[in-house]
This record gives C-alpha cells, structure tokens and sequence, in this order.
C-alpha cells in the first residue's frame, strides 16, 4: 500500500467538444461491432478520436502483450495531444501491466482516463501510485450499447468542473448511516485479486463502493472473508453496493453483506447503478463524498475535473 495513497489527488483537465481522446485496450480483445457503435457515439459527442492500431492486436485472451499494452498507456498519458483516455473493454489482463506503467511520469500527465470491471487495477494505480482522480464508467464496448442515461452522465461528468453526486436508484439500507471519505470504486474479484500485491489498495477512510459480474453468491461471501480477515476493511468508512448482475438475488447479496460486513458498524447502503449493466454511472474515484443512508446519496464535495 501507498503511504501517499491519501495525499490530494490531482484534478484532470475537463473535456470540452473537439478535444482528442485515445483510446486503449489494456485487457481483453472485444467485439468490433461492440467497439464501432462506442465509437460512433463518443464522435457524436464531438470529440476526436486516435485509436492505435496496437489496441487490435491479440494475446491468446489478452489484446497483446504486457509490454506492448503498457507501452501505449506510457505512451497516451506522455502524449501532450491527447487530452482523454478510454478503454476498449475489460476483460483480464490489466493487473499484469502494473508493474510495467512509469508512475512518476504519468502523475506529471494527469488527464481524464475512465474505465470499470478489469480497469479497476488500473484506477487504483493512478489515484494511489499517481495521485491523480480516474473515473469508473463506461468503455468503449459498453457506451455504444448502454443507456442514454449513461452516456448523458459520461459526458456531464468529464466536462463540468461542479460537484457530482449520484442517488441510489433502488434505495435500500443494509446499515444505516453517514460518512465522509475518499470515494473508492470497482469490482469486488479485482479488488480481491490485489489483496496481498504491492499494489493492494489503502480503504481505510474510504466510502467504498464495489460492484460485480457472474459471480455465484457464496463466492461473493467468499472474497468478502478473505478481504476482511486480511484487514483490508479495517478503517472503512462506508459500503455502498452498486450491481451484482448474475450474482444471484439481489436479496441474497444484501444477506451476505451483512452477515460479512455488518460488523464494522458503518453505513452500508445499496442500488446505485454502477456495473455491468446498461446503466452504468461515471463516478471520480479518489475524491472526498459523503454517503448518506437517509437520502441515498453520494455526494462529492468538489469537482472530478478542473477548468479548461
């Protein structure tokens, strides 16, 4: 863990209409048809687009090698022309490029870079090891098929320097409560994966808000023990559970969660669209939230992105 990990995360610059962003694939190949339509779309959104021609190449199930996967993040954050980064797609593979990205010469880049499901190795590396705010939301892959809710939060999110906040869709209280912390996001099993790395993330006095795919429920109440008899909720300031699209019911989740984790006496709230689902809310991970049960909000206390 990062003893600098808490320190103020740097702001990237906000978006703006005609501005480049690249795009990157530091996981799993994806479907082109998938990709083309998330093209089309962050195009109609006016934006410029570079996509390399190393995000096409293929790795058995990764999109090339670590190296040359690596190479292209180096590459996009040193680039002073592009003004965003985007993933392709998930997958796996993004854990085993950590090793490989310049941390110092990327927190001297900070810039809009947004992903979620595999990516979250990746914006816990810039928010801990590169001290600057990432954002969980859509891919590329995702964005051309997801709901116009989540390509209108996309872009509000990544161009207007104001204070976002998001309300929980289906509101339910698994412990109630209020807490502020620095917001943490993404995928139970990658987050699980990271427990005992050098790169384990530091949630101690986070709000945390953790989201799932596919993983049958006794899994979940698996990766949930061994992150906490490992100590990683020690200090946690709050939970909030975003989807757990074919984890099981949504009730068994909520039970599971609070046999596990009802005992750190913090708020616990669920139903907020953030995951594998067509709704797919963009958050900025790394910056101070309140979490209140009461009104089922989550609301930052400053902007994710600064003025042009």
């Amino acid at each position: 863990m990062n003893p600098q990990s808490h320190s103020e995360p740097a702001l990237p610059r906000a978006l703006k209409p005609g501005d480049t962003l690249g795009i990157v694939a530091p996981a799993s190949p994806f479907d082109r048809q998938s990709f083309d339509a998330g093209v089309r779309g962050l195009e109609s959104m006016g934006f410029n687009l570079v996509i390399p021609e190393d995000i096409f190449n293929k790795n058995g199930y990764m999109a090339g090698s670590d190296q040359r996967r690596a190479d292209l993040l180096n590459r996009l954050f040193a680039d002073p022309d592009i003004d965003g980064i985007i993933c392709a797609r998930g997958g796996y593979g993004a854990m085993r490029v950590l090793p490989l990205l310049d941390a110092d010469a990327i927190s001297h880049h900070p810039k809009v870079f947004v992903g979620f499901s595999d990516i979250t190795v990746l914006l816990g590396f810039l928010v801990e090891r590169c001290r600057m705010v990432a954002f969980h939301g859509p891919t590329v892959t995702t964005l051309g098929n997801g709901d116009p809710s989540t390509r209108n939060r996309f872009l509000s999110a990544l161009t207007k320097p104001a204070p976002l906040s998001l309300a929980a869709a289906s509101n339910h209280v698994i412990q109630a409560g209020s807490a502020t912390g620095r917001f943490f996001c993404g995928n139970l099993t990658l987050f699980c994966h990271l427990t005992g790395t050098p790169f384990q993330p530091d949630f101690s006095g986070c709000i945390l808000l953790i989201e799932d795919q596919g993983e049958a429920p006794y899994r979940i109440d698996r990766m949930l023990t061994q992150m906490m008899l490992a100590g990683c909720f020690d200090g946690l300031a709050g939970l909030a559970l975003g989807a757990f699209t074919n984890c099981g019911s949504v009730e068994e989740i909520h039970r599971i969660v609070s046999d596990r984790l009802g005992r750190l006496n913090i708020p616990i709230l669920a139903g907020f669209d953030v995951g594998h689902e067509a709704v797919n809310m963009t958050l900025p991970v790394g910056l101070p939230v309140l979490m209140n049960t009461s009104s089922g909000t989550l609301t930052f206390t400053g902007p994710a992105v600064g003025w042009q």
